[in-house]
């Protein structure tokens, strides 16, 4: 039956194909045509919104962080939260010039609706900008944030507060979210914002610039460090509080090594301080929450470090769940990736099984400690890996498959990246994490991204919009209409 919600749908669809029609005959040039044409939002449009971005997560590192959470509990039944949501779909990655995207590009379409080149922060790759979802969010009134765990300066943030021809211009990316009005931004990477000279640490900067001191005199309370994590963590908004905090000085740690010390604060933690401060705010929130070491563990092919950050973003949903709970005819949450890394094969060859208790043992990442590990003592190092990645029994064939990586290291040898990966690895610690992996059947078919689909799964009022095959950009799209702006060229 034609009612009047179906009215109003199809009035506001028959004047939005009038106006690019109007555009067209006009002929508008340039960045006029990039304007996004602000429409009223749908009477079903969520007042709260969760954004979830796990950076690297593809199909396969879901499953796996599933199964492994099986391993762990002995509870057979046991899913991730982010698997039981009731709409499903899957999703195409390609950038514009490339099959396989990086997460600049991915990122773009997840946030502008729009595809571009590889490496380029919220730009067509002709140059003109494209405007985010939550720059849109902000000229609606809209209380938005920004959370990850890679340095926020990072290509998946930085697409939703910055427009940048490319995503390694980091100090420019940081000086952009002086203007972005987003309310909460926190993660890591305060080398990026804090002078040459800085009294608590190094900088990357080359100017005399204290973005921090800067965010500071606009109103933003300010955690510069993990010295500051105490503070962050005792924190309780107010009123209506901006909130930066910079808890690392490049990334922070991996899920695996953090919870060792304790020293910093969770995905989930910061999460659930993100949704105190901007439930604050009396016209709703957009909140984009980005585990990002999911990608980096599995650039260098550590399955126990990207499960480990999965399960920590699993935990960080859960915050936005229990939100969720409180306020279900008001709330959305999507849970998305931009890419899947390394390749990852849930079993090979004929080894139809996978052998998760191989991988339970492990204490440490191999991207920021084991590669760290070894200094040319044979002996330490097979001490190191026997106590902290469960290989206390090498066999022979495995012994040798490490030592041939320590002879290549020791004789400065020029080694095969395609087998043992970037040379900041180092042939050592990807030869022992390969050791590891073909112990619980797992192969890898690369040390770089893959262009595989990818899961998505979503929750709430609105959810409906998000299942079924699409491309990354239509996610963007289908947020934009729900929510009552329009991204469009």
């Amino acid at each position: 039956m034609f009612n009047k919600k179906s009215f109003t749908k199809f009035a506001i669809a028959f004047m939005l194909i009038g106006l690019v029609a109007l555009n067209g005959a006009i002929g508008f040039e340039g960045a006029e045509i990039f304007r996004p044409t602000v429409v009223e939002a749908a009477s079903d449009a969520p007042k709260y919104v969760f954004y979830f971005i796990g950076d690297g997560l593809g199909a396969s590192q879901r499953q796996i962080a599933e199964y492994y959470k099986q391993e762990v509990t002995g509870d057979k039944n046991v899913k991730l939260l982010m698997n039981t949501f009731p709409v499903a779909g899957i999703n195409t990655t390609h950038s514009s010039d490339s099959l396989v995207t990086d997460s600049a590009a991915a990122g773009t379409a997840l946030a502008t609706g729009h595809k571009t080149n590889n490496g380029v922060i919220s730009k067509l790759p002709d140059g003109r900008d494209v405007k985010s979802l939550i720059e849109a969010a902000e000229e609606k009134g809209i209380a938005t944030g920004i959370i990850t765990t890679t340095r926020i300066t990072h290509a998946t943030p930085a697409v939703f507060a910055s427009h940048n021809e490319s995503r390694n211009n980091e100090n420019e990316i940081a000086v952009d979210y002086l203007d972005s009005g987003v309310e909460f931004i926190a993660g890591g990477g305060n080398r990026h914002f804090v002078p040459q000279n800085w009294k608590w640490g190094k900088s990357k900067r080359k100017d005399d610039k204290n973005l921090l001191s800067e965010f500071n005199d606009l109103g933003y309370r300010v955690f510069e460090s993990a010295d500051r994590t105490a503070d962050f963590r005792k924190y309780q908004p107010e009123g209506k509080d901006k909130v930066i905090a910079t808890l690392s000085y490049s990334h922070l740690p991996y899920e695996i090594d953090r919870k060792q010390t304790n020293d910093t604060p969770s995905l989930a933690e910061i999460t659930e301080k993100g949704i105190e401060v901007l439930s604050k705010y009396d016209n709703g929130f957009f909140l984009m929450v980005e585990s990002g070491r999911i990608d980096h563990a599995c650039h260098a092919n550590d399955a126990a470090g990207s499960i480990h950050d999965t399960l920590a973003f699993d935990q960080a949903l859960l915050k936005a769940y229990e939100f969720y709970q409180k306020y279900p005819e008001e709330t959305l949450i999507v849970v998305v990736g931009d890419h899947e890394t390394g390749g990852m094969g849930l079993g090979f060859s004929k080894n139809y099984f996978l052998k998760l208790e191989e991988i339970t043992d492990i204490k440490a990442s191999v991207d920021d400690v084991l590669t760290r590990k070894y200094d040319g003592n044979r002996e330490a190092y097979f001490s190191y890996i026997a106590e902290n990645f469960g290989l206390n029994d090498l066999t022979e064939v495995e012994k040798a498959k490490i030592t041939k990586a320590m002879d290549l290291a020791d004789n400065g040898v020029e080694y095969d990246a395609a087998v043992y990966g970037p040379d900041y690895y180092g042939p050592v610690a990807i030869a022992t994490t390969h050791v590891i992996s073909a112990r619980a059947n797992i192969e890898w078919t690369t040390f770089a991204h893959s262009a595989t689909s990818i899961p998505m799964s979503s929750i709430g009022l609105g959810a409906e919009h998000f299942g079924g095959y699409k491309d990354n950009t239509e996610i963007a799209k289908a947020m934009a209409n729900l929510m009552g702006f329009e991204l469009t060229k």
